[in-house]
């Protein structure tokens, strides 16, 4: 895993750019107050301690942003100056039971939010998709990693694709937007629960527990498995989950000097469509009981969305996209219209979704 973090490691040009980025006042995205300091000053006072779950997966994203500040701050290179720090979640512990079944929202998150803003942890890693759209009291998220590829890969021993998989055939899946579409396109096919992390669902895969799965194509990605991929799912087939590959990373509100260094991390183009889909989200009060899909993603000078939410069985789909400017402002309201769009339509015709 460290030889995947560090293969994902920034160019010498990018790190340039980063320092370059040190020398001025730190802003955080979305928020209007200023922090006078340099970044290089701000994040050289003592260990800053990186809080995580405990997953491969996680660990990759850990040592990513690691490296990313390591990269961007020098003087976090010396022995000591970064740690990171376990945190097993609810979401972890119980492993046997569908997400919605346990509670749904803050499964993966509550914990090292806790740990957070407590002070056991400085900055806490997230995959954003994880994170609901609200955030505890005293806690900012102000920086969003460059985004991976947003599409799903089908995995199967027996099958190329999920048009190739027969009647009957199960394919495996814990997520209810990946269920609700592929019922909507074949319906003949079984969907099964199957949760763990990605490299215990590709055991269970191979021990046969079911013909085929699906998993997101940046977590194999970052864990030097996109080899595992039997086939790519084009978005039009698979709308993606909200923020799905993208990385989050937040620190309590009023601390400086974490938000010097993420600061220095944003990619404020992953952040606004980050933004535009949480909001979509938001506007839906979507729980883990009703599949969403939301993408947004800039074209040209715009950024555009897409969005869909479905019954669980994948017989009702209703889908919208939108486009506007590349702003904060455009991006909450794009995602927050269309989200009301798809509500207003299901209300009208009689469709009832477990809302939050």
């Amino acid at each position: 895993m460290q030889a995947c973090a560090q293969r994902m490691s920034l160019s010498p040009s990018s790190a340039q750019q980063l320092r370059v980025q040190q020398q001025s006042r730190v802003v955080v995205p979305g928020r209007r107050r200023c922090v006078a300091v340099s970044a290089s000053a701000a994040v050289a006072t003592k260990t800053l301690k990186i809080g995580t779950r405990g997953s491969p997966l996680a660990l990759a994203q850990a040592y990513l942003t690691r490296d990313l500040l390591k990269a961007a701050f020098p003087e976090l290179t010396e022995e000591g100056a970064l740690e990171i720090i376990i945190i097993k979640t609810t979401g972890d512990k119980i492993l046997n039971q569908p997400l919605s079944d346990i509670g749904g929202k803050g499964l993966f998150t509550k914990e090292i939010d806790d740990a957070l803003l407590d002070g056991r942890i400085d900055i806490a890693v997230h995959s954003m998709k994880d994170v609901p759209t609200y955030l505890p009291a005293g806690t900012v998220l102000p920086c969003n990693l460059p985004r991976e590829d947003v599409r799903d890969v089908f995995i199967s021993d027996k099958y190329q694709s999920l048009a190739e998989l027969p009647e009957g055939a199960v394919v495996g899946s814990a997520s209810l937007r990946r269920q609700a579409q592929i019922l909507a396109k074949y319906p003949t096919l079984k969907v099964v629960n199957f949760r763990g992390n990605v490299q215990t669902r590709l055991r269970k895969l191979q021990e046969g527990a079911c013909d085929g799965t699906l998993l997101a194509l940046a977590g194999l990605k970052r864990l030097d498995l996109a080899d595992k991929a039997t086939s790519i799912l084009s978005t039009e087939e698979m709308l993606p989950a909200v923020a799905q590959g993208a990385i989050g990373i937040a620190c309590r509100e009023g601390d400086d000097r974490s938000a010097a260094a993420l600061a220095a991390l944003n990619h404020e183009e992953t952040r606004l469509a980050v933004v535009c889909e949480r909001a979509f989200l938001s506007a839906l009060d979507g729980s883990c009981r009703t599949p969403i899909a939301g993408w947004a993603r800039k074209e040209g000078d715009k950024l555009a969305f897409s969005g869909l939410v479905s019954t669980a069985d994948g017989q009702k789909v209703y889908q919208t996209t939108r486009a506007g400017s590349l702003t904060e402002a455009d991006a909450v309201a794009i995602g927050r219209d269309a989200g009301e769009q798809l509500k207003a339509e299901a209300k009208k015709d009689g469709t009832v979704f477990d809302w939050a």
